[in-house]
């Protein structure tokens, strides 16, 4: 006999089966809306010298007034969401769900949605092409210049794509609200650190925002249509935890 509790446990092991997503008649203007909106911020100020020039007063200012306590966060957080740590970071998010939660779906779920939506930033980086803000007209530079790449900020990226991720598999339990807030301040931390160490310019981090929003949905979308049958199709992914059965195809 099943009990409410071994009901209760599968639900929550097999949470992200489908994806929170907004209804089919806004969806696609929400995201052509979303992708409009921030390549319209990103070549706005990259072609308006006035506007940039204005970004990067704010950079100047925040340089001016650099203290060791926060240029210690900067660097680590810096360091913690570059490429290897963001790889680091999904790697252990999947292990702990795959193994120690014995949730397959939800594993690759989160993955999904925070490892595409951060490797969406480096798309619109390409296509934007944002040279970043000039170190050397900084009074205390933290990091080498690199070149272009500067919108949408990749670390600010991956932190609102996270949070996104994390806020799916809480959603409507009691740890909803504290992950939602904990998302927030994460991705405010992350972004102003972006700031204070000069790496990027304010319409930088607003664009990150835009662009892991734009993303999310599309993956949600994506998840929501197809993910189930591939899931079914992996190997051995059931020896993990359940994995719920794809939804029958309608009959001709």
């Amino acid at each position: 006999m099943t009990t409410p509790h071994a009901v209760d446990n599968l639900a929550a092991r097999t949470r992200l089966a489908q994806l929170p997503q907004p209804r089919h008649t806004i969806q696609r203007p929400a995201i052509l809306a979303l992708v409009t909106l921030a390549l319209a911020l990103g070549f706005t100020v990259k072609w308006t010298p006035q506007l940039q020039n204005a970004e990067f007063k704010t950079d100047q200012l925040i340089s001016q007034h650099h203290i060791p306590a926060l240029d210690t966060i900067a660097l680590t957080i810096q360091t913690l969401l570059s490429p290897p740590g963001i790889l680091i970071i999904l790697t252990i998010t999947f292990l702990f769900l795959l193994l120690v939660k014995r949730s397959p779906v939800n594993a690759i779920a989160v993955v999904s949605v925070a490892g595409i939506g951060w490797l969406s930033s480096e798309a619109f980086k390409i296509v934007v092409a944002q040279p970043r803000p000039t170190q050397a007209l900084l009074q205390h530079s933290l990091i080498p210049n690199d070149g272009t790449g500067s919108f949408p900020s990749g670390h600010t990226t991956f932190a609102v794509a996270f949070a996104i991720a994390c806020y799916f598999l809480a959603r409507q339990t009691r740890w909803s609200r504290l992950t939602l807030t904990g998302g927030v301040f994460f991705v405010m931390v992350v972004g102003l650190s972006r700031l204070y160490i000069g790496a990027h310019y304010p319409s930088d981090i607003i664009g990150s925002v835009l662009v892991a929003a734009t993303t999310t949905s599309l993956v949600t979308i994506l998840w929501n249509r197809v993910a189930l049958s591939v899931v079914a199709r992996i190997p051995f992914l059931d020896r993990f935890g359940p994995l719920p059965k794809p939804p029958a195809k309608p009959k001709q």
